[in-house]
């Protein structure tokens, strides 16, 4: 008896040790004008045996960039090299890629080309990844979101920020119901979006990481030091701050205390979310928050504009949809 339970187990052994490995999934890149391609396909394409939490591989890239953003057009061809010491092959288009792959990393820096990107991605149902800014405008968030659902294609977008250990913790509810936040980090301004678009991002993903949706009001102010300060109002009277700083930092005070959250875990978080997504093909962040968080950024570039007045989360996305729509329409998209 012991002898066949032995045999069995050597059996069992010998199956399941040559049992070959799932075949990695295909990823192309569409822009490598950040240091996120590197940084991602550096992961991805380590050599050795293939993570089964990742089980990813960069396998071609169509390197675009901006020719009006000096500091995306200046980075193409030394990521463009570095990127096939890699094994990545370089196509001449986005339908040349999207033969080769399973699914769709959208690094372009530049988020105004992002919606006449993303199309060809969702209409061949590639799973696809949109780095930050989600967009160039509102309305081109809303665009995106909604091509996504007519071609029905699986597609998220987020900064690093909210992959923070501690930013994290918080929202998984270690400071139980959040009552307040403050966020803070760098941003740097590009004229071609609104102000927060290009690199508060960051900060404003790590606040909403921690107070998710329900912020009906956006006030534009600015700190002693003359820096960005945006005060937003959530539904039961609860406030979430965003200031430019120099640093990633924030709290949060919540039911159970206080802690600190807006801390950055660099990309090995995000990284795993976004393989995690190829595989699955479920959005880890919902629709709505994304949603939420641009509308917030769109209404402080409004509150701007009135000299600092209060502006409803709620304006701002009706405004933006019936261009969305128009936008949409342009592009073939009924």
């Amino acid at each position: 008896m012991k002898r066949h339970f032995l045999l069995t187990l050597a059996l069992f052994m010998l199956a399941t040790s040559s049992a070959p490995a799932a075949e990695p999934l295909k990823v192309g890149i569409i822009g490598l004008d950040t240091s996120h391609v590197i940084a991602f396909s550096n992961t991805l394409n380590k050599p050795g045996p293939v993570s089964e939490a990742l089980n990813c591989r960069v396998v071609a890239a169509y390197p675009q960039g901006s020719p009006d953003i000096e500091s995306s057009t200046k980075r193409v061809a030394g990521y463009t090299t570095d990127i096939q010491k890699l094994g990545v092959e370089i196509v001449p288009s986005i339908e040349e890629l999207l033969k080769r792959v399973d699914c769709v990393l959208l690094e372009t820096n530049d988020g105004r080309p992002h919606l006449e990107q993303a199309l060809p991605c969702f209409k061949a149902g590639k799973p696809t990844f949109i780095d930050k800014p989600i967009a160039g405008s509102l309305a081109d968030c809303i665009a995106i979101q909604d091509a996504a659902k007519k071609y029905n294609c699986p597609m998220f977008s987020s900064s690093s920020l909210r992959y923070g250990k501690l930013t994290r913790e918080v929202r998984g509810g270690s400071l139980g119901k959040i009552k307040s936040a403050e966020t803070s980090g760098p941003a740097d301004l590009e004229k071609t979006h609104p102000d927060l678009f290009w690199y508060g991002i960051h900060g404003v993903e790590s606040l909403f990481t921690v107070m998710g949706t329900g912020c009906e009001m956006v006030t534009r102010k600015k700190t002693p030091e003359g820096k960005i300060e945006v005060v937003g109002e959530w539904v039961g009277g609860r406030i979430g701050t965003y200031r430019e700083n120099g640093k990633y930092t924030g709290k949060a005070v919540g039911e159970k205390g206080e802690g600190a959250v807006g801390d950055s875990d660099g990309y090995g978080p995000l990284i795993e979310q976004i393989a995690k997504f190829f595989h699955s093909k479920q959005p880890p962040i919902p629709e709505a928050e994304t949603l939420e968080i641009y509308a917030f950024m769109e209404a402080a570039d409004e509150s701007k504009r009135r000299g600092g007045e209060p502006v409803e989360i709620e304006e701002v996305i009706a405004k933006a949809r019936p261009l969305a729509a128009k936008r949409l329409a342009e592009l073939g998209v009924k």
